[in-house]
């Protein structure tokens, strides 16, 4: 069989951006089809192989440089998704509303569902009233609950924004922590915070804080209220325990949206407490207006490691849960 050569010259993107760093970008793309050679010298790119590899390795950086310049970023995780024949970081074409854009962030960030079950999350909210996403770490729950909240709270279609999670300790002590009540539950809601500033500018979201059209708090202060014209989102539901759960799906007012995100791989209550969120999700998924979404490592958008350390735990889940030697 003859060799094919195909020539690219790439214009108007940063380089190292695309390569990656050491090249570590075009080096999964060799990995991928070993049997082509991949070249690259400033803007160009060289490829020799058999026909149909070559192509579809040109397909495939193709693809990365239009990612590049549509989005100002290609993370490594985007590159080994896109080898797998998907890309979470799919970009907008005019026309096509498969993945429509959920909110622009700071700095004109476009924001949206990346991959197939975040999308079913985005399409779930639109149907239900209550929807619990069931996940790993970094599968995007949070973030995405957050941007549909904020999505509706710019729509006018709610009034406020309300976060909450329950303040369990894992391995901390609230009471060994410095400062008052405020700044001793602050860091279990510092990623709902993350998740705002990304795409609410910074004097903005501390008016909306303060005017408390967003409100964020601990799960325990939710009791005795009733949250109506709102989007509500729990968080880390896992560590609910099935009271709290009942507590808080009772607060729910005719006119709320509700998203409940969490972890059964990360519970951190003690072991003579079962999950809230187990429970709840399999109690009440027959009820018309409430359903779930199970999101797998497969949706992971965070470093390309880790799903496979995800993988390396789902192995071993004799390790997940260490035993405690009051046991």
């Amino acid at each position: 069989m003859s060799l094919s050569e195909i020539i690219l010259n790439i214009d108007n993107v940063d380089h190292v951006a695309l390569y990656g760093e050491n090249n570590t970008k075009l080096n999964l793309l060799r990995k991928a089809y070993p049997e082509t050679t991949i070249a690259s010298r400033g803007s160009q790119i060289r490829i020799t192989g058999l026909k149909k590899s070559a192509q579809e390795v040109k397909a495939k950086i193709e693809l990365m440089v239009r990612v590049l310049r549509e989005k100002k970023e290609l993370p490594l995780q985007a590159v080994e998704d896109l080898l797998h024949g998907e890309s979470p970081y799919q970009i907008q074409i005019p026309g096509n509303e498969s993945r429509p854009v959920l909110v622009h962030g700071r700095d004109g960030k476009v924001i949206y569902a990346k991959t197939k079950n975040q999308l079913l999350l985005v399409n779930a909210v639109e149907n239900n009233d209550v929807v619990f996403a069931i996940g790993p770490a970094g599968t995007g729950k949070t973030y995405t609950a957050v941007a549909l909240a904020v999505r509706a709270l710019k729509n006018k279609t709610i009034k406020k924004i309300i976060l909450t999670r329950p303040a369990v300790e894992a391995g901390e002590s609230l009471g060994f922590l410095p400062g008052d009540l405020k700044e001793k539950i602050d860091p279990y809601l510092r990623p709902l915070y993350d998740a705002l500033d990304d795409m609410i500018p910074a004097e903005r979201l501390t008016q909306l804080i303060e005017n408390r059209v967003i409100e964020i708090a601990p799960l325990a202060f939710m009791r005795g209220r009733t949250l109506d014209n709102a989007f509500i989102i729990l968080d880390e539901a896992q560590n609910s325990t099935s009271l709290q759960m009942k507590m808080f799906l009772t607060r729910l007012g005719p006119s709320a949206k509700c998203i409940i995100t969490g972890d059964l791989s990360q519970v951190d209550l003690p072991y003579h407490q079962k999950s809230g969120l187990k429970h709840a999700s399999r109690l009440l998924n027959k009820i018309h207006g409430i359903t779930t979404i199970e999101l797998t490592r497969d949706d992971v958008v965070r470093h390309r490691l880790v799903k496979e350390i995800l993988k390396a735990y789902e192995d071993k889940p004799e390790i997940t849960r260490e035993k405690t030697e009051e046991e």
